[in-house]
Parts: structure tokens; C-alpha cells; sequence
């Protein structure tokens, strides 16, 4: 096992990743797809059944839950009986390698033979937000290393001590996010959907390969990053709003103005990166109007915001808990 490299590994999940997306797309030719009902707004969720069936929904709960308690168990024991980076895979790298292959394999069953995902029982925001957070979260546990803003770091509430325990633990969070919106869907044939899936099979691997080199290779984490990009462009894309400009340039900002200050460029390559960005913006605009602007900085300031309010959040319960030890502490000494 300690011959496998962690970076061979990568390669070869990621390849992975991109087949197993390719057989999603050709199970269309016999997905029993059921007939949806009519869209009613933003909150709607349209690939699911138009009954809820209570056998296929507890299916998929239970499956889902056994998915996610492995996966931190996993975590949990790699952090406490592991604890070291290294370049090549621990044994519990393969067991998560192999524990989530084995539920992405399951998922294909399930939804071939039941379709729904858990989008029957809750919210599609539920979904949405937990990567929302996801993506927020890394920038935070970031910001010390490339900063917030074209590499300079702001202070944060909580300062480091915050971003040390959203460092520490984010392992558990990124977990959930992916194995909970992993089992929201069904495996559709969507351009949407795949592409996706291909988000989360990537997301899965690198929660697998924890304690290793390639889970802090920071071009390959900027990639995961990125993606979301291309996600977002691409289902805004085919959505009646049609708000890709907002989606696909306003995470574009948010890679020039801080992601790609991590990636160790020359001046050059980012000034050259920032004026393409600027042309194509200017290029949009010139194209579709100057109203389209307005749908620019929706992406970043949320995302920026919302890393204060997540620095607040993680400040506020650290302080919750040093107060509620503080007692018990005084308590023995008396």
C-alpha cells in the first residue's frame, strides 16, 4: 500500500471520476425516468417523482446515512491514529477510496432503481448552501497563506485562532457538503447534473486522500475551486433567468481577486490574467449592454461577506465553549 503514491492515486481518480460521469451519460438510453411535474419557481427541485414513495425515500436515507458516518469515521481515525502528511496513500486513504467508489456505485443502482435522491424530503437550498458554505470555508482557512484581496490578508473576527479551527476541522464540513448534495440528486443525464457529479466525485477524492500530499497541492485545490465556475456558467446557461454573466464572471472575480495570489505566479502572468479578465468583461458588456453589470459583484460580495459572518459563527462558538469549560475547570480546583 505504501507504494501507492498519493499524487498516482489523484490521476487516476480523477480519470475515474470523468468515466464513471461518462457512464451516468449514457444511462439515459434506459434511465426510467418518471414524468415530472410542472416547474413552480426558484425553490423547485424537478427531478424527483411526482408521488413520494416512503420505501424508496427510507432507501435513500439510510443509505445515505451509512455513506456519511463511514466517511467521518474515516476522517476521525485518520486524524487521531495517523496524523502525518505523506506522499504516499496510509491504509485509511484506500478504505475512504475505496468506501466512497463503493457508495458512488450504489448511488447508480439506486437511482436506476428509484430514482429520487433526498431532494423528495428537503429543500434544493439545503444543496446549494452547503457548498455556498463550502466554497466560503476554504476561503477562510486561505486567507493566511494568499490572502482575501489580490494577496493581502484582512483581519477576520475570531483572527487565527478561528482559522486554525476552520483548518482543523473542515474536514468534517466538507464531507457533509459533498456526501449530502452527492445523495440530493438523482443520477440524471443533464449537462447540469453531470458535470456535477463530476464536481462531487472530484470533491470525494480529495476528501479521500486527507493526510496526504496531494490533498494540500494547492493547484490542484485552486481547480476544485475553479470549478464551480464552469458549474455555475453552464446550468445558468440553460435556466430560463439566464444569469451567466453573473455566475460565470462573478466567480471568475473571485479567482483574480484572490484564488490565483496562491498559485505562486509571476507578476506578469497575473497582471496578464487580470487584463483578459477585464477585456472579456468589457466584451460582455459591449455585447449584451452595461445592465448586465449589475450582475457582477453579486458572487464576490456574497462570498466575501460571508466569510466574516463564518469567522463570526466559528468566534462566537469557540467563545461559548471556552466559557462553558472555564467552570468546570474552576470547579476541580476547588
Amino acid at each position: 500500500m505504501d507504494r501507492i503514491t498519493a499524487r498516482r492515486a489523484l490521476v487516476i481518480g480523477i480519470v475515474a471520476g470523468f468515466l464513471i460521469t461518462g457512464v451516468i451519460a449514457l444511462s439515459d438510453r434506459w434511465l426510467p425516468r418518471p414524468d415530472f411535474l410542472p416547474d413552480t419557481g426558484s425553490s423547485w427541485y424537478r427531478w424527483q417523482r411526482p408521488e413520494r414513495s416512503a420505501a424508496v425515500m427510507f432507501g435513500a436515507w439510510t443509505l445515505y446515512a451509512l455513506h456519511q458516518v463511514g466517511f467521518w469515521a474515516l476522517i476521525w481515525y485518520g486524524q487521531r491514529r495517523v496524523g502525518r502528511y505523506t506522499g504516499t496513500l496510509h491504509r485509511v486513504n484506500v478504505a475512504a477510496l475505496a468506501w466512497n467508489g463503493f457508495f458512488v456505485a450504489v448511488h447508480f443502482v439506486q437511482t436506476q432503481a428509484g430514482y429520487d435522491g433526498l431532494a423528495q424530503d428537503v429543500s434544493i437550498w439545503t444543496s446549494q448552501w452547503s457548498v455556498i458554505v463550502l466554497l466560503v470555508w476554504v476561503l477562510l482557512m486561505e486567507e493566511d497563506r494568499r490572502g482575501l484581496f489580490f494577496g493581502r490578508p484582512v483581519p477576520t473576527p475570531g483572527g487565527r485562532t478561528a482559522r486554525d479551527w476552520a483548518r482543523r476541522y473542515h474536514g468534517y464540513y466538507f464531507a457533509w457538503a459533498a456526501v449530502y448534495t452527492f445523495w440530493f440528486h438523482p443520477m440524471e443525464t443533464t449537462s447540469g447534473h453531470l458535470i456535477g457529479f463530476l464536481y462531487m466525485f472530484l470533491i470525494l477524492l480529495q476528501g479521500s486522500l486527507f493526510l496526504t500530499r496531494a490533498h494540500v497541492d494547492r493547484r490542484w485545490t485552486v481547480v476544485l475551486e475553479v470549478l464551480v465556475l464552469f458549474h455555475g456558467f453552464l446550468v445558468a446557461l440553460n435556466s430560463p433567468k439566464q444569469l451567466w454573466f453573473q455566475f460565470g464572471w462573478g466567480f471568475a472575480t473571485v479567482f483574480v481577486v484572490t484564488q490565483m495570489h496562491g498559485l505562486g505566479w509571476p507578476r506578469w502572468a497575473q497582471w496578464a490574467t487580470g487584463i483578459g479578465y477585464v477585456v472579456s468583461v468589457a466584451a460582455v458588456v459591449a455585447w449584451y449592454g452595461t445592465e448586465r453589470l449589475a450582475q457582477l459583484p453579486r458572487v464576490p460580495v456574497a462570498e466575501y461577506a460571508l466569510v466574516f459572518v463564518l469567522a463570526g459563527l466559528i468566534a462566537g462558538g469557540l467563545a461559548v465553549t471556552r466559557r462553558v469549560r472555564k467552570p468546570q475547570r474552576d470547579d476541580v480546583r476547588v
